[in-house]
């Protein structure tokens, strides 16, 4: 006996009346999917020392939340431009490595809309008592990006700073503002991701630590559709 093969034709699921609710979720789950990776390409070269293996599915979940808080569309026509793109505020990018762990300095993050600014400004501190440096590292650098994304075109603008490579030590460092202008005006959500990498110098050479566990990125300010 010939046994049928199982499960569910991709006609009926694109078809079928009673896969209406499967359609809608598949629908948001790859706009998440193509969000989530215009986000990552924003930032892409600070990801490549400051990103755990799940952050992808991690970052797709929370898409996933910032859709389903789209009170304008029909279910499966849900989108981030009219979801809460502020739901993103917060997430880590190296689950291993969070920012508050690596360094516990007080510091602010502002997004200005009008001058397109959007500042970290961290306070002084002794890196030795308020960094979570790994064993082996004697330097470390300030990293911070404004992004300006556009989701449903997958287009954005983005602009990146960062401190020189600064010592590990006792001396109390002076206040550090990184600064990233984004001056075109536009509808489209902004984030600032703020983070810290950690390095050992040899010979005069500064070498990554890329261990995974130390080097953080985190998304510290989001300004929704105004």
């Amino acid at each position: 006996m010939a046994r049928e093969k199982g499960g569910i034709s991709a006609e009926r699921l694109q078809n079928d009346p009673r896969f209406q609710r499967t359609r809608e979720n598949m629908a948001e789950f790859g706009r998440a999917g193509k969000a989530g990776k215009t986000l990552r390409t924003s930032i892409q070269n600070l990801l490549r020392t400051s990103a755990d293996r799940r952050m992808v599915s991690r970052l797709t979940k929370e898409m996933v939340k910032v859709i389903q808080m789209d009170a304008i569309n029909p279910r499966g026509q849900r989108n981030v431009i009219d979801g809460e793109a502020e739901l993103l505020l917060g997430f880590e990018f190296n689950i291993h490595g969070k920012l508050a762990h690596s360094i516990s300095a007080p510091f602010t993050a502002t997004i200005d809309r009008v001058t397109g600014d959007t500042v970290v400004e961290v306070e002084p501190f002794i890196p030795t008592e308020s960094l979570g440096a790994p064993s082996g590292s004697t330097h470390y650098k300030m990293v911070a990006a404004a992004m300006d994304i556009n989701f449903e075109t997958e287009t954005f603008v983005s602009e990146k700073n960062a401190t020189p490579m600064l010592p590990i030590d006792t001396v109390i460092t002076t206040a550090v503002q990184l600064n990233n202008n984004l001056s075109d005006a536009t509808v489209n959500p902004r984030f600032l991701v703020f983070g810290i990498n950690f390095y050992q110098e040899v010979n005069g050479t500064f070498y990554e630590l890329k261990n995974g566990v130390y080097n953080a990125l985190q998304i510290v300010n989001v300004s929704g559709t105004p």
